[in-house]
């Protein structure tokens, strides 16, 4: 959406950016009576903490189940604030918001299966330890029952990030990275097809394309469009 991110207060006069703080309130006098003071821009982005200490912190009195839902309703939350798009600016898709996502759904099978295995329960317990702060398991650690919650989640990851990509062309065209984002929407669309049920190693290229991608759009770094295109060859092949 666009939004004017510079707002004036009616009632005491303050200003202040909707972009850090998301809400049209003023945060001197509380007053909702307020006016953008500047041109309406992209924005999509909102202010979020992603911390899973208390989840970590119930390992020894929570049974799994448990600390896998407070795990996967945590990342959801998180998952569901998060954009890429900030005062017209596009983000990268950081490694945060995959992990998230990722344990969003890694947890969420864990959650719903009546006896893990030993492998899912470590995949899980390591993907938890970090993924706060953007750190996840190898893409070839990932067990064979957890591939179709792993392939999903990162086509979740990668569909969150080409809605603000699109829009981002939409704004500032660009012939060549709209076509292959739509190679990578195809991919997307064949995994998904495929409930996520694909070599690990896969699902992660198109991350790594789609983040790539954003790269050049964001930077203009053309090495950038280039590795996109070659993580698109390494799944094409």
């Amino acid at each position: 959406m666009k939004v004017r991110g510079h707002r004036e207060c009616k009632a005491c006069g303050s200003r202040w950016s909707y972009y850090e703080t998301a809400s049209v309130e003023c945060p001197d006098c509380g007053s909702l009576r307020s006016v953008g003071v500047d041109d309406r821009t992209r924005h999509t982005n909102a202010p979020v903490e992603y911390d899973l200490t208390p989840v970590r912190g119930s390992i020894d009195e929570q049974p799994l189940e448990e600390i896998a839902t407070d795990a996967a309703e945590r990342s959801s939350e998180y998952v569901r604030r998060r954009g890429f798009v900030d005062g017209g600016s596009l983000l990268a898709l950081d490694e945060t918001f995959v992990a998230a996502t990722e344990l969003r759904h890694v947890a969420s099978e864990i959650a719903r299966t009546l006896q893990p295995t030993d492998a899912q329960e470590l995949y899980f317990f390591t993907l938890l330890r970090g993924a706060d702060e953007g750190e996840r398991p190898d893409p070839r650690e990932v067990p064979s029952e957890l591939r179709p919650s792993y392939g999903l989640a990162m086509m979740a990851a990668v569909e969150a990030y080409q809605r603000d990509l699109r829009a981002h062309l939409d704004d500032e065209p660009d012939p060549e990275a709209r076509s292959l984002s739509g190679r990578i929407r195809d991919h997307r669309k064949r995994i998904e097809a495929l409930d996520g049920d694909v070599d690990p190693k896969d699902a992660d290229r198109l991350v790594h394309a789609a983040r790539d991608l954003g790269q050049y759009l964001a930077a203009g770094d053309e090495s950038a469009l280039v590795t996109a295109d070659n993580w698109l060859n390494g799944v094409e092949q």
